[in-house]
């Protein structure tokens, strides 16, 4: 038997014997690493441990420590799951169960229309560990694709994987569907599909790789349970999806599950009702925000903010109409590319033929900022020329994907769109990106990453050199601002690369916040113009950017971000005063008007229960001071001031301040955005 060299990443070589895999390569470099190892990575590709090397391969092992690792001990908790289920409801069947963000899932169809319950994922949970404990090995093997589809005849969906993945693979344009997509790659050469075998009662189709054996996972919950239908469709049957998360350690997974309980704590669906901000009522319809009094302040105050700081950046404040003529989209391309988002068309004022005109509630401002753009001759001198409107725009989201205020079909984008000359492109993006950061700081981010969204694979307008000279020109603007770049391959809009902003919050959330988009598409479709220095016409280039991207979702980050505490420049009640005792009150009313005369927003709490269930009731909504007053505070014109803890230090309660002093103090907080 002959001797394989293998190369490590660091370059060096180990010789190993033939038909040695990567287990072995991982002993013969130490038992901890063998320990610890999940996978292997053999010239670039993800592989089973139990898979033989060869001469000449390049093989990285990875190990619970790599990040990477978690995608597979996820899949693999996935089909370990899947198991459980199909022993304790004999006669189910399954579909899909990837490893997605933080977690898995697997969809399954139970005999006679029976649904999981929570009591289930208990007793699905203990079968689990079950498996777990008898340290199954993960074994692949391949079958032809009939024999395949002989292994699978009691689950139709996973026949009907194979059919997508097999027209996939013969035709190159089987379906447009990711799933399918993803499934092609189990067909090993068109004609062999990929299993893996836990025990002889349970096989399921798969790609892999897999961890060696169901004894290496074990640091997982299963979550909830939920509705989905078969690969996303309305039109095929709704299956149950389990839910679960998983991790490489105990810590890990303790630390999720705080996470969670911290990120259901800052909800901001219920922090709306809690303290009274906005609602979603029946009668209005799903998606569809209403803000109340106290929401609305908030929502002023940051609109507010934004208008000066762009009325000092030099744009131009412009309004637009809700609803259009279709032409208007189909000249922009948004009927041919973005239809399946937008609201069914209204036909009206009809002709002479009795067919009338189709209309459109808008799903974007950019098309009616063209039009003011086009409205008279432009000269290079006007450019850059800086557009921004709080537009409303409305987008029809399927019910399973409206949330709250973050995905809704409604809202108000802070939409920009600055027309240049391609020699200011560079400089205006680069200026762009220093304006929304600096504000979003203003607002309490600081904590940002940049995304670049590059040409959409299938949907996309233009030709290759026109997107890379965008895709260019925003790369080079991001690499100037000390930030981590990610690339986001394929996610461009239908007409323009993106840069997206990042922002971490409180809990270390990631949200998508700003964007800016170079297109070179739209001013072609409107034939825009611009009079150059040289008397001749030129394009212009045409900048579209969202701070907020809506004032919704951005009002649901920040809510989520302060946990409902806002700070005081934001907070709908800056002060609450709070007598003592009846005899106290006339001093309290004082108090309040004497802070609304310098322009903060303040209540009094009448006395008619006790001291100590009025500050209890203050602080719980979240107010960033509350003042008591009595019969020292009377005499001297002072206040007991109770401030709100903040950065989880508790708030000192302070007696005899006196009213001109916290005066100045809420003035300094209002001022420097705390």
């Amino acid at each position: 038997m002959s001797d394989i060299a293998i190369t490590l990443p660091d370059g060096s070589e180990r010789t190993l014997p033939e038909g040695a895999t990567g287990t072995d390569l991982a002993s013969s470099i130490g038992k901890r690493l063998a320990k610890d190892a999940v996978v292997v990575e053999v010239n670039g590709e993800p592989t089973d441990l139990a898979v033989p090397l060869h001469d000449g391969d390049a093989v990285r092992i990875v190990t619970v420590k790599d990040d990477e690792a978690l995608e597979h001990l996820r899949h693999s908790t996935a089909h370990v799951l899947a198991q459980a289920v199909l022993k304790l409801w004999p006669g189910a069947t399954f579909a899909g169960g990837p490893a997605i963000a933080d977690g898995f899932y697997y969809d399954f169809e139970l005999p006679d229309g029976a649904t999981f319950s929570e009591e289930d994922l208990e007793r699905i949970d203990a079968e689990m560990r079950r498996i777990i404990s008898a340290n199954q090995p993960f074994e692949r093997f391949e079958l032809p694709v009939d024999e395949a589809r002989d292994l699978m005849a009691e689950h139709p969906y996973k026949r009907t994987f194979m059919d997508l993945a097999a027209a996939v693979v013969g035709d190159g344009d089987g379906s447009d569907d990711a799933v399918a997509d993803e499934l092609a790659a189990d067909v090993v050469g068109g004609s062999t599909i990929s299993f893996y075998r836990n025990t002889p009662g349970f096989v399921d189709m798969c790609r892999g790789p897999h961890v060696p054996s169901t004894g290496r996972l074990g640091h997982f919950q299963l979550m909830r349970v939920a509705g989905a239908y078969f690969r996303g469709s309305e039109k095929n049957p709704m299956l149950q999806r389990i839910y679960g998360t998983a991790w490489a350690s105990d810590a890990q997974l303790k630390e999720h599950l705080h996470r969670l309980e911290e990120a259901q704590k800052r909800d901001h669906r219920r922090l709306g009702v809690e303290l009274d901000l906005f609602s979603f009522p029946d009668e209005v319809g799903s998606g569809l925000a209403v803000f109340h009094p106290k929401g609305g302040i908030v929502r002023r105050l940051m609109e507010d903010y934004s208008r000066q700081r762009h009325e000092e950046a030099g744009y131009d404040f412009v309004y637009s109409p809700h609803i259009t003529k279709g032409e208007l989209f189909q000249t922009s391309g948004h009927l041919e590319w973005y239809a399946d988002g937008m609201y069914p068309p209204m036909e009206l004022d009809p002709g002479a033929g009795g067919t009338g005109t189709e209309y459109y509630l808008k799903p974007m401002n950019c098309p009616f900022h063209i039009l003011i753009y086009r409205s008279r001759t432009r000269s290079y001198r006007d450019l850059p020329l800086r557009m921004f409107e709080f537009g409303t725009v409305y987008r029809y989201e399927k019910s399973g994907v409206v949330h709250g205020l973050t995905r809704a079909r409604g809202f108000a984008q802070d939409d920009a769109h600055i027309f240049t000359t391609k020699e200011q492109m560079g400089d205006e993006i680069s200026s762009l990106l220093d304006f929304v950061l600096d504000l979003l700081r203003d607002y309490g981010l600081d904590d940002f990453y940049l995304e670049l969204s590059t040409k959409p694979e299938e949907k996309a307008i233009g030709s290759d050199a026109e997107w890379e000279e965008a895709t260019e020109a925003l790369r080079v603007a991001a690499s100037g601002k000390d930030l981590e770049l990610v690339m986001d391959p394929g996610g461009g809009a239908f007409y323009a690369p993106k840069i997206s902003v990042q922002a971490r919050d409180a809990i270390g959330r990631s949200w998508q916040m700003s964007t800016i988009q170079v297109d070179l598409m739209l001013p072609q479709r409107f034939d825009l113009s611009y009079i150059g220095a040289d008397g001749d016409k030129h394009r212009p280039v045409m900048i579209h950017r969202a701070l907020f991207g809506s004032v919704e979702r951005f009002f649901a980050v920040l809510l989520e971000h302060y946990a409902g505490a806002f700070p005081a420049w934001l907070a709908p009640v800056q002060a609450k005063v709070l007598p003592v005792a009846d005899a106290h009150a006339a001093y309290a009313a004082e108090v309040a008007a004497e802070l609304r005369g310098h322009g903060f927003r303040s209540e009094v709490v009448a006395a008619d229960e006790t001291l100590g269930n009025r500050i209890r009731r203050a602080k719980g909504d979240k107010v960033p001071y509350v003042l008591v007053v009595g019969d020292d505070d009377v005499a001297h014109r002072t206040v007991g001031v109770n401030p709100r803890a903040r950065d989880g230090e508790r708030g000192e309660v302070e007696r005899d301040v006196t009213l001109g002093s916290f005066v100045q103090r809420l003035a300094a907080d209002v001022a420097s955005k705390r």
